[in-house]
């Protein structure tokens, strides 16, 4: 009974620790290969540690060069995308016109709509306009289907700002930019912190939407996939290892920067 009723208390904390360790899993299984010395093509088996991989990660041709691409497309479809959608996010919440509803319901479609479509559909519109495929039409795509990620963790954080802390500010006589900058701004700070940090997530990683308005670039997604038909070296578990401790030190940092602010507030 003591056993029985300890689970029933330690419950959520155990479902959480071994959903975490499900998710983490994969991170580590790339990281374990990241370390193999495969015998043929395939990185599928262990054979023998070997740090390789991790002197030379541009050992394979190409590889580098498309991750180049992807961080390249990343950076400049989150700039768009965070900063028309912060705009948008700000006009939804703050001001009232004409088929506002409607408006906020059509920013949500590309969230909910299979990527295929919105793949195919892109690509149907470049045709009809005689775009090049490449470059451009990727980034247009990409800052397309981010938007609405981006507006949704900024409208979220506008919605529950405190009107009265901008009221204030204007009693003190703050000018109209001064009021933003140093109150409106910081306060919406996170959610647009946490907008962009998943509109590049969501661009490097892109694989559909990409593929089918990418011509012949090739990007890091693209590099995975064709490598995968003939052969996958350890280089893309070194750097599946490096994105994925970038992404833990940034999350790491984040928290003790908001871990030192609670502190100075208290």
């Amino acid at each position: 009974m003591p056993l029985v009723n300890w689970f029933k208390r330690k419950f959520v904390v155990i479902a959480g620790l071994l959903t975490l360790a499900y998710l983490l899993l994969p991170n580590v299984v790339v990281t374990v290969f990241s370390f193999n010395k495969p015998k043929g093509r395939f990185n599928y088996a262990w054979q023998q540690f070997s740090t390789e991989a991790w002197k030379d990660p541009c050992g394979v041709s190409g590889l580098c060069g498309s991750l180049s691409l992807s961080l390249q497309i990343a950076f400049w479809a989150t700039l768009g995308a965070t900063a028309l959608g912060t705009m948008i996010a700000f006009a939804l919440v703050r001001y009232r016109f004409r088929a506002r509803g409607a408006v906020s319901s059509l920013i949500f479609l590309p969230m909910a709509m299979p990527e295929v479509v919105m793949a195919a559909s892109l690509l149907t519109l470049f045709l009809n306009m005689g775009a090049q495929l490449g470059f451009w039409t990727i980034l247009i795509a990409h800052i397309m289907f981010c938007l609405s990620f981006v507006v949704t963790a900024v409208k979220a954080r506008v919605m529950s700002m405190d009107p009265r802390l901008e009221q204030a500010a204007q009693d003190l006589y703050a000018g109209p930019l001064q009021t933003f900058l140093r109150v409106t701004l910081p306060i919406a700070a996170p959610g647009i912190a946490a907008g962009a940090l998943l509109a590049f997530a969501l661009s490097f990683d892109d694989f559909i939407i990409t593929n089918f308005n990418a011509g012949s670039t090739v990007t890091f997604p693209m590099f995975v996939w064709g490598s995968a038909q003939r052969g996958t070296p350890v280089q893309i578990n070194v750097i599946g290892t490096a994105m994925f401790l970038v992404a833990v030190l940034i999350v790491l940092t984040s928290m003790v920067i908001n871990n030192r602010r609670n502190k100075q507030k208290a």
